[in-house]
Formats: C-alpha cells, sequence, structure tokens
C-alpha cells in the first residue's frame, strides 16, 4: 500500500482516455497517496469512458471537458478548478496527438499541418496549461508530463511524434527556469513501450517492445503501475530538489549503445 504521502494535496489530471492510458496508472497511484483529483476529457467521444473510470474514487469527483488546443477551453477548465480547489499541487500532462498518416512511413513525407498539430497539441499544451495552473500553485507544485525515448534516438515510425516530444522536453527545462522561483518543478517521465491504445497506433509496436525485452539490461520495458510510483515519487516532497529532468522508467534501455 502507498503511503499517504500525497495527503492533502490536489492534482489535476490531463489525458486519461481509458484503463490502459499511462494518466490512468498515475492517477490511481496519486490517488491511492493521498491526493483529491480532478480530470478533463477531451471531447464527448470521450466522456463516458473517463467518468466510469473515475467513478471508482467517488461520485463527486470532478470531471471538466478540456480541449487543450483551445487557449479559451484551458481558461474555462481552470476557473471551474478554482470552484472546486483554491489551490493545486500537481498537475499530470500525458496528452499526445498526430495524424495516423504521419506515424506511418518515412518522417520526410510528414506534412506541415501534421507537424503544426503534432507540436500544437504534444507540445505546446503543456505550457499553456502551465500557464494556467501556476497562479493556483500557491504553495508550490509538481508538474509531470510524459516522453518517450523517441525525442533522443530515432525510433522508425515514430516520426514527427519524437520530434514533438523533443520539444516537449526543451518546453519542460524553460518552464523549470520559468517556475523555479514559485517553487514550481516541472518533470518528464520517459516512459518504455507499454501496451497503451495510443501505442497500438504506432506501425511496429509488438516488435519494439519484444526488443525492449532482448536489449534492456532488466530484459523488459516497464508496466503502468511502475510509472504510477515514479509520478508519486516526482509529486512528493522526496522530489522537492528534481526539476527540469527527464527521469527514464523503461528497464534501463535508454544506457544502452548496441
Amino acid at each position: 500500500m502507498t503511503p499517504q504521502v500525497l495527503a492533502g494535496k490536489t492534482g489535476v489530471v490531463f489525458g486519461v482516455a481509458n484503463k490502459r492510458s499511462i494518466a490512468w496508472a498515475i492517477a490511481k497511484a496519486w490517488a491511492a497517496a493521498g491526493a483529491r483529483l480532478i480530470f478533463n476529457y477531451q471531447g464527448e467521444r470521450l466522456k463516458e469512458n473517463v467518468e466510469e473510470l473515475v467513478g471508482e474514487f467517488g461520485e463527486q469527483t470532478p470531471l471538466f471537458p478540456c480541449d487543450v488546443s483551445s487557449d479559451d477551453e484551458i481558461k474555462s477548465f481552470f476557473e471551474k478548478v478554482r470552484g472546486q480547489s483554491e489551490h493545486v499541487d500537481l498537475m499530470l500532462h500525458s496528452l499526445a496527438f498526430a495524424p495516423k498518416e504521419a506515424l506511418e512511413g518515412d518522417f520526410l513525407s510528414t506534412t506541415r499541418e501534421a507537424f503544426r498539430t503534432a507540436h500544437d497539441i504534444s507540445a505546446y499544451s503543456l505550457v499553456a496549461l502551465a500557464r494556467d495552473v501556476a497562479p493556483l500553485m500557491t504553495n508550490g507544485g509538481s508538474i509531470v508530463a510524459m516522453t518517450y525515448y523517441g525525442s533522443k534516438k530515432v525510433v522508425p515510425h515514430y516520426n514527427v511524434m519524437g520530434v514533438a516530444k523533443a520539444s516537449l522536453e526543451a518546453s519542460t527545462r524553460y518552464l523549470a527556469y520559468d517556475l523555479g522561483p514559485k517553487k514550481i518543478r516541472v518533470n518528464c517521465i520517459s516512459a518504455g513501450p507499454v501496451n497503451t491504445l495510443a501505442a497500438r497506433g504506432i506501425s511496429g509496436f509488438m516488435s519494439m517492445l519484444k526488443h525492449y525485452q532482448e536489449r534492456a539490461p532488466l530484459k523488459r520495458s516497464c508496466d503502468p503501475a511502475e510509472l504510477g510510483e515514479t509520478g508519486v515519487f516526482l509529486a512528493s516532497d522526496g522530489a522537492a530538489a528534481i526539476t527540469g529532468q527527464v527521469i527514464y522508467v523503461d528497464g534501463g534501455y535508454q544506457i544502452m549503445g548496441m
């Protein structure tokens, strides 16, 4: 059982789509550690899914719409959050999107629109959300974003998403610098391959998983519960001096040269 290291803290969670979402694994771990959570959902299509999941925390768990590509919706979301809590301590950004055709074939074929969309949803949204959550983090806070090793090295078919994740990681560092004086920390968790709905959209995903089992020092990638525990650590006072970092939870794969 997770100790209540987040008791008394309030967190906002962006990116839960279904029970396999990494965002859901981290949300469950935050809740088990004592945090009170507020969720977003992206569009009516996902509302029912998210509603059903957050029902596990009780019927009173707040859930509000927020399309992170809209500054107006972000503003409206945080106005609703203010109605629920005077302050926010934690924020999870587990959001990424690129058009399906951009995750097939070669990177050279990426269209201008696909490039713009991938960066808007997967990277700029962190900046936009951080700007609106920061005034609520009156006691300092922890912002955690999800990334992947395709930001550092070429992963075939990850394409524009790898470039967008590199932008996300750089944004984390610049945000960490800007928000540091307010005692707000900003870090990334770089997860190894996990069998999520989003991951299955990447061509060759299963062979990627097998590759980690063969090459990673721990002979495996990671599981969602382990990502949850890392999320709890980064949200806790135990990580009070950690900011602007990318923490790899990938069975050690990132250290390997060949």
